[in-house]
């Protein structure tokens, strides 16, 4: 009898304990709204109440496609983002972007005793526990998901051209309409289509369904027969599925005397949620500032040069989508041209990887194997390389292209370039045949850095083949500037040629030399420091070596302007949108050698005078002051500041 009544009397419990579980479940309200989202307005509001014994460990994931697995949530806020969270309830917001498919959000809880330290994001922090889902919202869509969405233009290697590429997410047809008039897009011209497959990712978690999401379609349209810089609209879509809204651009005019250029590396995109890797928040200020710029330019030419480790998706496909809208309202005004970083490409089995190079490249593409960065983007010139893996080659290795009085060269860092590879070849043919009356100035950009004072000691294998391999191509060539990226801060060197700086005034072309500067600031934090000192590693070096002539931790992006005269080129800070550093470069004088001879011969001469004839001292102070000015060489240069950060 007692033990039927014990028995009675556990089932009991056991009972009252799972209605009280499942009432308090039950009593949770979680809401969403609004349900229906345009690119324009496109931010949610997630509410809820009832939340029994609110722990500072309960959390908000986000999903898409609402099939999504627990586990596989696209990002995740805490609940104490809300002021009111220790009541049980409260509300968070946050602005989507189109995934082409809905979105879910889910309530969880997440215990303490729970907390998997060997499941860590990029910061080493506890990914979030999925064990007690406590609700679950409605489903959120974009209205038109499958319409046209993140724009980007880039020139081709016809003058007369512009490229516009634009993503939709049925790849149905497509049109660019265009003209000269905003009222009147009279031209239009079709559209090729393309898409990437999850069994094109090379390795996790790119091909796994923790990091794949449907990409959508890549639509190519090139607008023809443009005249030379001027102002045209365009905007692109289908009468049967809508257009986007009219954008412009100024078309190019390699006539001009005048170069107007936005570069930088490392920008990556910023999300409003915490996700499996650091997002680079100070990605949105880079973006903010030089759209400030292309305002005040007007309709004059211009284009952004992004030198590597592109969006940081590092195989989580929605990041890809986060970084477009991001750049579109920029990069549908001016070209966005790009070149190759670790962060798109590298993975174990890439098909060039030297034995000196085993701890250079490593898994920083995240299994892409450079596919999305050859899909999404769409450079000038021909250079692919075979991934080996059956998906598609990797594009936009190597290409050039002239703007203005600048004739630009992008590499690949990431592929073969030393001496007798195609990518040499190429960068030496292209170095020899520029016309030097018609772009008087020469600017290489790749992602790697040839010179770094950064304590980046992983790729100094690198940096030994590049100065072997490629520094003789730029002395020969007398390449004006080299910019680099992968390093996270700014550092512009003196004119260098192997590790020493060059005398501007014995300048010639045996013994000329290359600026580099190192501008991979432009959004990603993580990074290392400078050199140490050796008798205090644990802070850098002091004063900083005498050819690097300026370097600073200020996130932010250069803007080049260059004349037939001279090429100028301006740090601008992430902070206060202000210039920080000022490199100027004259245009280089044939006729300088001679001149300066010409010049100390003729002292020479006045002095021997000056000895024989006795001359009064005044004069001699007349001419040697006269000499002074006479005899600076024309293009000699000086750093206007020099700081550590």
């Amino acid at each position: 009898m007692d033990s039927s009544r014990t028995l009675i009397l556990f089932v009991i419990s056991i009972f009252l304990i799972v209605f009280s579980v499942f009432h308090s479940v039950d009593a949770i309200s979680l809401s969403v709204f609004p349900r229906i989202l345009t690119k324009s307005n496109r931010t949610v509001t997630i509410r809820w109440s009832g939340v029994p014994t609110p722990s500072s460990l309960d959390w908000l994931g986000i999903y898409s496609p609402p099939s999504s697995a627990d586990d596989h949530f696209i990002g995740y806020l805490f609940l104490n983002s809300s002021p009111s969270w220790p009541s049980g309830g409260g509300e968070l917001s946050l602005p989507l972007v189109n995934l082409r498919s809905n979105y879910t959000f889910r309530l969880f809880r997440w215990k303490q005793e729970e907390v998997n330290y060997h499941h860590l994001d990029h910061d080493h922090n506890p990914l979030p526990g999925t064990r007690h889902r406590l609700g679950e919202t409605e489903q959120v869509g974009f209205e038109g998901a499958s319409s046209p969405d993140q724009v980007h233009l880039a020139f081709t290697d016809a003058e007369d051209e512009m490229r516009v590429l634009f993503l939709t997410g049925d790849g149905k047809e497509e049109f660019v309409s265009y003209g000269l008039l905003e009222r009147k897009l009279d031209r239009i011209v079709g559209t090729k289509v393309t898409r990437y497959e999850m069994k094109d990712m090379c390795d996790s978690p790119a091909n796994s369904t923790l990091g794949w999401r449907d990409p959508g379609f890549i639509h190519d349209g090139v607008m023809t027969n443009l005249k030379k810089g001027k102002k045209y609209y365009y905007k692109v879509g289908s009468d049967a599925r809508g257009w986007s809204e009219t954008y412009s651009f100024i078309s190019r005019d390699n006539g001009a005397n005048e170069t107007v250029a936005f570069l930088f590396g490392d920008m990556g995109t910023s999300v409003p949620y915490s996700t499996f890797y650091r997002a680079q928040e100070e990605s949105k200020l880079t973006v903010k500032w030089i759209l400030r710029d292309l305002e005040i330019l007007g309709d004059k030419p211009a284009f952004i040069s992004h030198i590597g480790d592109i969006s940081y998706a590092r195989g989580f496909s929605w990041m890809w989508d986060e970084f477009f809208n991001l750049i579109e309202p920029i990069a549908s005004k001016v070209p966005y041209h790009v070149c190759i970083g670790n962060h798109e490409y590298d993975w174990p089995l890439q098909p060039w990887r030297p034995s000196w190079a085993w701890g250079v490249y490593g898994t920083d593409g995240g299994g892409e194997c450079g596919v999305p960065y050859s899909v999404k983007f769409k450079m000038p010139g021909n250079s692919s390389l075979p991934t080996g893996t059956g998906a598609p080659d990797t594009k936009n290795l190597y290409y050039s292209f002239d703007s203005g009085v600048v004739h630009f060269l992008y590499i690949s860092t990431e592929t073969d370039f030393l001496r007798d590879s195609d990518q040499y070849n190429f960068i030496k043919a292209d170095l020899e045949s520029v016309d030097r009356e018609k772009t008087p100035f020469v600017i290489v950009q790749g992602h790697r850095p040839m010179y770094t004072t950064s304590n980046e000691e992983r790729d100094a294998p690198m940096r030994e083949r590049m100065l072997e391999s490629l520094e003789p191509l730029l002395i020969e060539n007398n390449v004006t500037l080299a910019l680099w990226g992968h390093v996270h801060r700014y550092e512009r060197f003196c004119r260098l040629r192997n590790y020493s700086c060059v005398d501007m005034p014995s300048n010639t072309i045996p013994d000329s030399g290359t600026v580099h500067v190192v501008i991979g600031m432009a959004g990603q934090d993580w990074q290392a420091s400078w050199k140490p000192r050796p008798d205090h590693t644990d802070v850098p070096i002091y004063p900083q070596p005498i050819e690097s002539m300026y370097r600073g931790g200020e996130f932010g992006y250069t803007k080049l302007v260059a004349t037939r005269e001279r090429l100028t080129l301006t740090y601008i800070g992430n902070h206060d949108g202000e210039v920080h550093d000022i490199l100027e470069i004259p245009k280089i004088d044939d006729n300088m050698v001679t001149r300066v001879s010409v010049t100390k011969l003729s002292w020479y001469i006045q002095v021997a005078g000056i000895l024989m004839l006795g001359v009064l001292l005044g004069y001699v102070l007349g001419f040697v002051t006269l000499f002074k000015r006479v005899s600076k060489p024309s293009n000699a240069w000086t750093p206007v500041k020099s700081e550590e950060t």
